[in-house]
């Protein structure tokens, strides 16, 4: 069944994108996190809000499960394929098990396994962030 969110409900999506131990795409996440913010989507990202950018150390094992509770409490899954990961697929896998909507976004020429093309309900290829904002209002408003 197709969710319609309207701007009083509030909605929160957990974003799915390769980490790095460096933190050297944090200003890239905090891009894509902005452009769910313009329209009122609360985010979650395990980088920020569970490993705090690098100072909080979890084991494999419980950084699964609290990425595996944190997307059970969402709302959406936005996965950002443009740099592919093995955490990607298995968190998209487990958003789609749990019939949690999947919207997969990427860079323009990024290679999208048709696997994930396959379960994701929108996929937008964009050149600039910006571009981000409009495609999540028209996604939300036209329902997932």
């Amino acid at each position: 069944m197709t969710q319609v969110y309207y701007a009083e409900d509030e909605m929160k999506a957990y974003i799915s994108i390769k980490y790095h131990a460096d933190n050297n795409n944090k200003e890239y996440i905090e891009n894509i996190t902005s452009a769910l913010g313009r329209n009122g989507i609360e985010t979650v990202c395990i980088a920020r809000d569970i490993e705090k950018w690098g100072e909080v150390q979890m084991s494999p094992h419980e950084l699964m499960q609290e990425a595996f509770a944190e997307i059970d409490s969402s709302d959406l899954l936005v996965g950002d394929l443009t740099e592919k990961g093995v955490g990607l697929g298995i968190e998209a896998g487990y958003a789609y098990a749990r019939q949690i909507p999947i919207v997969v976004i990427a860079r323009q020429g990024s290679d999208i396994s048709t696997t994930l093309q396959g379960i994701a309900r929108k996929l937008f290829l964009y050149d600039e962030f910006e571009e981000l904002t409009d495609f999540f209002e028209d996604t939300i408003s036209l329902g997932i």
